[in-house]
């Protein structure tokens, strides 16, 4: 995601103070909406009951399922943001859908300002060439800095890509839907990212390109090297991602996000493409 201009640091302020929630948070939906073109969201936030789901005039789910008055407030984050990127040049135009408590939510309101669309993002320098990234992997459809961080994020092609000073290293994103890339601070930094999995290293990520130590920030310890990565694989394609995958949602049924009748459902279809 392009970094936002003041009018768009300021609306991200003003939804903050207006439904209780930190900018963080208001930014995980900004980024999860961008992913969706505007339409839906796809997230993770402790704030917002944990990993949840948004649909653009229907389905609302958060983890924390009984939780009325939290879903209430993420379904009019998510409908204010929706309405906001709608006047945006990346995102179709949404059509008018009613909103709760019976008000209707016309196209493009909250993104307009006296009449003129709102521009939330500083426009893009450039797509592919000339960009960081490695030219062939295209435009992101999000990107941001922190600290000194570079990420580009690649749903199509499955990629992220990573710059910490200077060096610039792509991974597989296999299943994960990604909200943002972050730097862990402390005597074990590391880069991480946001996805329906919670938040998770990108160390995780098989590397596809370039240098490996810039999985970590500088000064980090290097991570342990699990006993199986030094056996080598039969498979290192399709079959790896599905016991990836089912690593994950034994992950999630641990912490009660999905039930076991679920888990084993999941599994057994993951197992069946095989």
């Amino acid at each position: 995601m392009q970094p936002l201009t003041p009018e768009g640091q300021r609306r991200v302020s003003d939804l903050s103070q207006r439904y209780f929630v930190s900018t963080d948070a208001v930014m995980t939906l900004l980024q999860a909406l961008v992913n969706g073109n505007g339409t839906m969201a796809q997230f993770y936030h402790p704030e917002l009951g944990g990993a949840g789901q948004w649909m653009q005039g229907g389905m609302t789910m958060i983890g924390d399922m009984f939780n009325s008055a939290l879903k209430s407030k993420v379904e009019g984050l998510c409908a204010e943001l929706s309405n906001l990127l709608a006047s945006q040049p990346f995102a179709p135009a949404p059509a008018s859908y009613p909103a709760q408590g019976g008000q209707q939510q016309q196209q493009g309101g909250s993104g307009v300002l006296g009449g003129s669309p709102v521009s939330l993002f500083v426009p893009a320098s450039g797509g592919g060439a000339g960009s960081w990234w490695p030219g062939e992997l295209g435009a992101p459809s999000s990107s941001g800095s922190q600290n000194n961080i570079r990420y580009a994020v690649f749903p199509g092609a499955r990629r992220l890509a990573v710059d910490v000073d200077g060096r610039v290293s792509v991974y597989d994103t296999l299943d994960h839907q990604i909200g943002g890339v972050s730097q862990q601070q402390g005597s074990g930094s590391s880069v991480t990212f946001s996805s329906q999995y919670g938040v998770v290293g990108v160390q995780s990520l098989p590397l596809v390109s370039g240098d490996a130590a810039a999985q970590q920030a500088p000064g980090a310890a290097p991570p342990p090297v699990p006993a199986q990565a030094a056996v080598p694989r039969a498979s290192s394609g399709p079959e790896a991602d599905i016991f990836s995958a089912i690593e994950r949602l034994a992950d999630l049924r641990q912490k009660g996000i999905i039930t076991e009748q679920e888990f084993a459902a999941k599994k057994a279809d993951l197992l069946s493409r095989l």
